[in-house]
């Protein structure tokens, strides 16, 4: 909303520049006007220049508005914004998921964050429902006429890919390929052939391969034309994928060594939509259905305090993925903090927007798991806890050299739903596993809490905690250049480089079994065991040897 103050000295100056005009007989500059208006509200509220958007719809009506009010945006006077929005909904087993991954002007797109129930049958006597997680999916379309998809955002790959009606995998029209969309590339006039290279190759020897074509591509209202992605006749999972990292980690140049070519983060600077290859991701709290992903832009009212910027590492001597270094992890309640020490500490951390938990180093996790009393079973890969711990006002603190994020349990603790131990108290599924001998991997279970600008221009991470359900939206344009991110501060002597674990294998890099064997089985409960109670997954309890007092 614009002050009494703020709407007289536009009028004002409005009046003025048509006083100037009619004198110099010169036509009157409506971007004259955004400007005088604009520089008054810098100096005058000692603000970043930003803009405050809501849906989808309320954008294009802020847009056709420009003439009249101005948006005032970070050094622009056309500012170029489109919302989309992210919305939840259902998917598979995360680690089993997680496991299959390949390592390897201001747009904006809402999220959906998807719950899906993952079901197990553990003794073949019991059919138990064992995970709700979530992932993060944008609406997109496809071809001429469009065809309409709902794609997971994936910051941890850089292809957008679909299957293909036919496909191997959605010829069984049960494994869903219908909710996610298949590209049927006869059906479209806009269609073309580029090559047969397209070939993912996940950890578990599963992949997806086909071709890459170019379309018509439309998000957020915005048209892309003759835009590279993949197609596979075929795959393994039902979910298609829009990655958005480096193009250096498309999949053709990471396994045929070809040139890379503009993916939808590049593509959008290529076509003038937004000014530099960067955007910031706010995923919200794990009840929320709804986040956002702004190309481009920052979102000032969608966190606390200040965003502060940290390098990202090279991997191979190329940027090709989000790692940064984690220098710090910390307990902390209304008692204290504990700082966890470990050689493995400072590590080498991928943000991945694709993953659906956090992956640690396996000596940090044992550590947290026994002061929180989680149970790890090594067959699922997935840790439990009380689902009581859930109310406790226990954050677990992520530090990158100066920035710290603090997660709260009620953050990473995931209801199951009807899930016991044999006590009989109710049992979640807890957001943080080891990472084994494969990359640490900051997921969705860390990413909720963290609001996060990806600046590939620059190669930096910046980073604040998030601002729950605010309904707020002040939005700010990043420009070009270094220092391009609106209200960002860089880090004095940040940690530059820390050990990256393994090759990545969980998420389809080359070596590494993916599988995790060396966290024990320590707590207050023993490995999950099944009975044949209906819906209902027994865990044993191995006596109470948590440290904290929860």
């Amino acid at each position: 909303m614009l002050s009494l103050h703020s709407l007289d000295f536009r009028i004002s100056a409005l009046f003025l520049l048509f006083f100037c005009s009619s004198l110099s007989s010169l036509p009157l500059s409506l971007h004259s006007f955004l400007f005088l208006t604009q520089t008054h509200s810098r100096r005058s509220q000692h603000i970043p220049s930003r803009t405050r958007i809501g849906t989808m719809r309320n954008v294009w009506i802020l847009l056709a508005a420009v003439p009249v009010w101005g948006i005032t945006l970070h050094q622009r006077e056309n500012p170029a914004v489109v919302q989309m929005d992210i919305q939840r909904n259902e998917i598979a087993d995360p680690v089993a998921r997680d496991q299959a991954r390949r390592k390897r002007s201001t747009i904006s797109q809402t999220l959906d964050n998807e719950v899906r129930t993952v079901t197990g049958d553990r003794d073949k006597k019991a059919h138990i429902d064992i995970l709700k997680e979530t992932l993060y999916f944008c609406n997109i379309t496809l071809g001429t006429p469009e065809q309409s998809f709902r794609l997971v955002i994936d910051t941890g790959s850089s292809d957008l890919w679909t299957n293909t009606p036919n496909s191997t995998f959605c010829e069984n029209k049960e494994n869903g390929c219908s909710v996610s969309g298949t590209y049927d590339a006869t059906a479209s006039s806009s269609y073309s052939f580029v090559n047969s290279d397209f070939n993912i190759t996940y950890a578990d020897g599963t992949g997806a391969a086909g071709d890459y074509v170019t379309d018509t591509l439309t998000i957020g209202g915005t048209t892309i034309k003759n835009f590279q992605f993949g197609i596979g006749f075929t795959s393994a999972s039902a979910e298609g994928v829009l990655g958005i990292g480096y193009t250096s980690n498309e999949v053709q140049v990471g396994a045929n060594g070809d040139s890379a070519y503009a993916n939808l983060p590049k593509s959008m600077v290529n076509k003038g939509l937004i000014q530099s290859n960067a955007y910031s991701l706010w995923l919200n709290d794990l009840d929320a259905n709804t986040g956002s992903i702004l190309f481009g832009g920052v979102n000032t009212k969608k966190y606390h305090g200040t965003l502060q910027t940290v390098p990202i590492q090279k991997v191979g001597n190329q940027y090709a993925e989000f790692i940064i270094a984690l220098t710090g992890i910390a307990l902390s309640n209304s008692s204290g903090t504990h700082s966890y020490s470990s050689s493995a500490i400072p590590a080498g951390v991928l943000l991945d927007s694709g993953s659906s938990l956090t992956y640690l180093p396996d000596a940090i996790v044992n550590d947290i798991y026994n002061d929180l009393g989680v149970t790890y079973e090594s067959q699922s890969g997935i840790g439990y806890v009380e689902c009581r711990l859930a109310s406790k006002d226990v954050n677990i603190s992520y530090t990158f050299s100066s920035p710290t994020i603090d997660v709260g349990l009620n953050e990473l603790i995931i209801d199951v739903g009807d899930l016991y131990f044999r006590n009989g108290k109710k049992a979640c599924v807890f957001g943080i596993v080891p990472a084994g001998s494969s990359t640490s991997v900051l997921g969705d279970t860390f990413l909720r809490s963290a609001y996060v600008v990806y600046d590939l221009a620059n190669n930096e991470i910046s980073l604040a905690n998030t601002n729950f359900n605010t309904t707020e939206n002040d939005v700010s344009e990043i420009g070009t250049g270094t220092d391009s991110v609106p209200g960002a501060t860089a880090v004095s002597n940040p940690v530059t480089t820390a050990p990256v674990g393994g090759t990545a294998a969980r998420i389809g890099g080359i070596g590494g079994t993916g599988v995790y064997t060396s966290i024990s089985a320590t707590g207050n409960m023993a490995i999950p065991k099944a009975t044949a109670m209906p819906r209902h997954l027994a865990l044993g309890l191995a006596g109470a040897g948590a440290l904290w007092a929860l």
